[in-house]
């Protein structure tokens, strides 16, 4: 049986190691999303675990959709559920909108819709770059990863808010450091 590339069961954590794979699959969805989004779309990127080389990751592929405004968020909604994603609001993260594609059994991608050069979007844009530079960084966070999947596997709501401290912390040295 093949393995999956993508896709984890929600509220699940399993960790991968990091595959030259969600490179491509990012790109065919970035291309997808451009070609339905058009000038809605300012600028998509791949963020998140998946895209630094080296970092393990819920096989998740994260996208950035960065749009100079929100407020034509229903006419987004609309497009995005055409693609298969389900609209989750800001799922407790002020200032984004959020979606996510698959089944509760098998979500494959997350989109992060912000507004270009917003604090969402640059936080996530300054975490990718940070960690793309610093491999002892990259081997932290692995091993805050391993330990917390370990702890918390059926939980991915804890996990996530235990390593969100390590991100913000990412995130500020980084913002120290571009100064």
């Amino acid at each position: 049986m093949k393995k999956k590339i993508v896709g984890l069961q929600r509220k699940k954590v399993v960790l991968s190691p990091y595959n030259f794979e969600w490179k491509k699959i990012y790109e065919k969805e970035k291309a997808l999303l451009f070609s339905v989004l058009g000038n809605q779309a300012l600028d998509i990127q791949h963020v998140g675990s998946t895209s630094v080389p080296g970092v393990k990751s819920k096989p998740i592929i994260d996208i950035a959709f960065a749009v100079k405004r929100t407020k034509d968020i229903e006419k987004i909604i609309k497009i995005m559920k055409k693609l298969g994603y389900e609209y989750k609001h800001e799922a407790g993260v002020r200032g984004r909108h959020f979606f996510a594609k698959g089944s509760e059994k098998n979500r494959t991608h997350y989109v992060h819709m912000v507004k270009f050069g917003g604090k969402q979007w640059r936080n996530l844009i300054y975490f990718r770059e940070y960690l793309l530079g610093n491999k002892e960084r990259i081997r932290e966070y692995n091993e805050l990863k391993e330990n917390l999947a370990k702890e918390y596997k059926d939980n991915r709501d804890t996990y996530t808010k235990k390593k969100s401290i390590f991100i913000s912390e990412i995130i500020k040295q980084f913002e120290k450091e571009i100064k």
